[in-house]
């Protein structure tokens, strides 16, 4: 049926191929021996293998190979032009074909395969190239038709060579499309000495980052929720259910402690709402009564990780973070009001109540004492013309206004009547102003000037106050009795000593949890 031309070199429009010569006519050609091997290089083998089955022509006596009608449909169904695949090249395709009837020769099952039902050619090879992407050590590229026969011949090594010169590098099994161009790289660029150093301190670390970055990609592809990892589903395994919704309490304690979650938060350790409203004013009483700062504070976050649980949002959750944070200001805990603090920004977003414009205030004088001027920049701009005729907001303002300008006089006033418990929130910073104030005062009084002056100027409750705070800051000798009152020395040395303390405090404050 066959003038010897292997199947895959048919044409799907050709029909020659197919016509088949009477015993009892010579044929109109010179008989040739017909090719037994399907490369083009030495025979498959040195041994005998299963051949396909041939007829022997009446002219020369010759053999002629005769390929199965199924694999002569199989390979025109390869070659049809609507069975082609982007991104799957004719080369390819050939050299996948020529693997698959090789092979299937080879274990003489020409006439047991399902040639129907086998893939084409060109779906092996994007198989293979997906599989090469989800998972690059599982890659089967270059290795033709392994699963339906283990042996590997002299042809099979001389192909492997071929796809191996062309597709892949010798120590890198992957395909060009997953190879980086690395020309432009500029450790690429640098060159050593052979006796350099530097040059295996090269080799070893870029070893040891390929090592790194290949388990990356391992634990990438493991994940779950990959895009080409196996799901937890197909491992036979379901997936851990998420939460659905809040937790619902059911503990009835009014006084529980603070505990970091580590897992799920269970319901019978999580109180409702109208046991944290029966907590809360226990401890009210109880911090007016005891003023304990460690029990209150432990209580307070138990309380906010309740709300938290619950997905309890409303007016009853900005009372608790606003009472904590002023019981934090008071105290002088920083950490503990910034979270507060930042809740309640989120809180008022929400137009749940509470007091925003006393909250906003106290958020100025804050980064006043970080000088944050970034941050400040973004709480001004949130300020609306309401907020900004508050009481609160506007000695915030005001206080702000009055340091930018160097006017100590007028700080200080601010300070003796500040409103709310936002003097607790100034008397952090207000040392440093005080030896700012100081400093421009050594300079502008000479040679000295009363004690009485400085500690109405800068807001201390006596001269004794007064008088400790330069001494802490300075040497006795800055301090004389003359004229029945103290005094303090202007001279060149105070100012210097003055100059030198406010750098000091002037420094950048980092504190954990700023807002």
């Amino acid at each position: 049926m066959s003038s010897g031309i292997p199947p895959w070199r048919a044409s799907a429009s050709a029909t020659a191929t197919t016509a088949v010569y009477p015993s009892h006519a010579p044929p109109a050609y010179i008989p040739v021996q017909a090719r037994r091997s399907l490369t083009t290089s030495a025979p498959i083998s040195t041994t005998p293998a299963p051949q396909p089955k041939t007829t022997t022509a009446d002219a020369g006596n010759r053999k002629r190979v005769e390929w199965p009608e199924p694999v002569r449909m199989y390979v025109q169904r390869c070659f049809a032009p609507e069975n082609q695949i982007s991104g799957v090249s004719r080369q390819e395709m050939e050299a996948k074909l020529r693997s698959v009837i090789t092979e299937a020769a080879q274990s003489d099952a020409l006439d047991k395969i399902n040639w129907e039902a086998q893939p084409l050619p060109q779906v092996m090879v994007q198989n293979d190239k997906l599989r090469i992407l989800a998972n690059p050590e599982a890659s089967t590229w270059g290795t033709p038709f392994a699963a339906q026969s283990p042996k590997r011949t002299a042809s099979d090594d001389a192909s492997r060579k071929r796809k191996s010169a062309e597709y892949q590098t010798e120590s890198n099994a992957c395909p060009p499309w997953r190879q980086t161009n690395k020309s432009n790289v500029f450790e690429d660029r640098v060159t050593y000495s052979p006796t350099d150093k530097r040059q295996r301190i090269e080799s070893k670390n870029s070893n040891s980052k390929s090592k790194a970055n290949l388990e990356m990609r391992k634990k990438r592809f493991e994940n779950p929720r990959g895009g080409y990892g196996s799901s937890p589903s197909s491992r036979g395994t379901s997936p851990t259910p998420a939460p659905t919704g809040p937790v619902v309490g059911r503990c009835q304690d009014l006084e529980k402690r603070y505990f970091r979650l580590t897992s799920a938060p269970n319901p019978d350790t999580v109180r409702p709402l109208p046991v944290l409203m029966k907590t809360l004013d226990l401890l009210k009483k109880k911090w007016k009564k005891d003023n304990n700062y460690t029990y209150i504070c432990d209580q307070f976050k138990s309380l906010r990780q309740d709300l938290t649980v619950q997905h309890i949002r409303n007016e009853f959750t900005v009372s608790v973070y606003e009472i904590h944070a002023r019981i934090a200001l008071e105290k002088g805990d920083l950490g503990e009001y910034n979270q507060c603090q930042t809740q309640l920004r989120a809180l008022y977003a929400q137009q749940l109540g509470g007091h925003p414009t006393e909250f906003k205030a106290y958020r100025i004088l804050y980064f006043i004492h970080t000088r944050n001027w970034t941050a400040m920049n973004d709480a001004l701009a949130d300020l609306t013309p309401a907020d900004k005729r508050s009481a609160a907001v506007k000695h915030a303002l005001d206080v702000r206004s009055a340091l930018a300008l160097g006017n100590y006089h007028r700080f200080f006033q601010l300070y003796l009547d500040t409103p709310n418990m936002g003097a607790y929130l100034m008397d952090m910073f207000v040392d440093r102003e005080r030896l700012s104030a100081l400093s421009a005062i050594c300079k502008a009084y000479k040679p000295d000037v009363k004690i009485r002056f400085i500690t109405e100027e800068l807001g201390f409750e006596s001269d004794e106050q007064s008088a400790r705070f330069i001494l802490d800051h300075s040497s006795e000798d800055m301090l004389l009795e003359k004229d029945g009152s103290v005094r303090l020395l202007t001279g060149g040395k105070a100012a210097q000593l003055f100059e030198a303390a406010k750098a000091d405090a002037h420094r950048v404050i980092d504190i954990k949890g700023q807002i």
